[in-house]
């Protein structure tokens, strides 16, 4: 098939392109790059069966451009990662809802199926675990901005769902659940890369609130693998899924492992959530899956253990510290 992905070079998209292009299939990634990095692409930039666009989803011409001649279109274009949201509201709430508008109306009009790539931010601050599809949202305030993500994908996916009931355009959402591995970087405030960094420069491990709070890490290989079984089961339309890992841990806990795992001299430091993003902060203490609806559907079960995903993680951010270490001495 030929697939178009947006945010295709983003962490998750440069992943799932690279698992396309090794299973024979066409991949077009279109990316403005506000949040993604042609770093990413460096092992497929040349590839034949491989277009990179420079533009925006948003951008309606574009989009009728790139997806008519595409079979399925994967959405994962996105403001993302918790310092962004924070820092930019505005551009969340309009990359968010208005990029998915123009995917939808586009698709449907050349009638290509559509993954729609939502998050666990939707259940909001729902203490009921583990989280279920077709549970109610708990969301916080509107003077938190934190919750403006979680009503932009909300959205999204009343729009998807929309699109299927309306018009019977074939639409899945799926809710990713704390995607982790190679080429993430904490530059948004992902807490394992920004974990990572520190632990292997010896510099404080930065633990925002209490550390109590605790959260399940899915490797990116076996998300992206869920991910490509539902775009082609007839079976997925139409419903919400939710895609990660339900092996829990606490932040603090997490960050312990870290050191451990690569013998740095870290220490760990705790700053409160307003030291942290500089303005009030609501978050929400575990954030747990229930995976029976996607195992159901495409017998998905997460295969990478949370220590093995770190030691990925581990070599691959070592890696990129001494690539720029050798850079710097040159």
């Amino acid at each position: 098939m030929k697939a178009l992905i947006t945010g295709g070079a983003g962490f998750i998209g440069s992943h799932l392109a690279e698992r396309l292009l090794q299973t024979g299939h066409e991949v077009v990634l279109v990316d403005n790059l506000s949040t993604g990095s042609l770093d990413n692409l460096r092992s497929i930039e040349n590839h034949p069966r491989l277009r990179f666009v420079y533009d925006d989803v948003r951008h309606s011409e574009t989009m009728h451009i790139l997806v008519e001649p595409c079979d399925v279109v994967f959405h994962l274009a996105a403001a993302v990662g918790v310092q962004l949201i924070v820092d930019q509201p505005v551009h969340t709430i309009e990359t968010n809802i208005h990029g998915t508008e123009v995917v939808l109306e586009v698709a449907n009009k050349f009638r290509k199926t559509v993954l729609l790539a939502s998050t666990s931010e939707v259940y909001g601050k729902s203490e009921a675990v583990p989280f279920r599809e077709d549970d109610d949202t708990v969301l916080g305030s509107t003077r938190f901005s934190r919750w403006s993500y979680a009503c932009s994908k909300a959205i999204d996916e009343f729009l998807g769902l929309a699109y299927h009931a309306q018009y019977d355009l074939p639409v899945a959402v799926v809710r990713l659940f704390n995607t982790v591995g190679p080429r993430q970087t904490g530059r948004y405030g992902m807490v394992i890369p920004r974990f990572v960094t520190a632990a292997l420069t010896d510099e404080p491990l930065c633990v925002y609130g209490t550390g109590k709070q605790s959260r399940c890490f899915a490797y990116v290989g076996d998300v992206i693998d869920a991910m490509v079984a539902l775009m082609t089961s007839a079976d997925a339309p139409g419903r919400v899924y939710n895609i990660g890992s339900n092996e829990e841990i606490s932040i603090d806990a997490l960050a312990d492992k870290i050191i451990k795992m690569t013998g740095s001299k870290s220490e760990k430091t705790y700053l409160s959530y307003e030291e942290a993003y500089g303005r009030p902060f609501d978050d929400m203490m575990r954030r747990v899956p229930c995976l029976d609806r996607v195992k159901e559907t495409i017998g998905y079960e997460p295969r990478t253990k949370l220590d093995d995903t770190l030691r990925a993680i581990i070599d691959d951010i070592r890696r990129r510290l001494d690539q720029h270490d050798g850079v710097a001495a040159s």
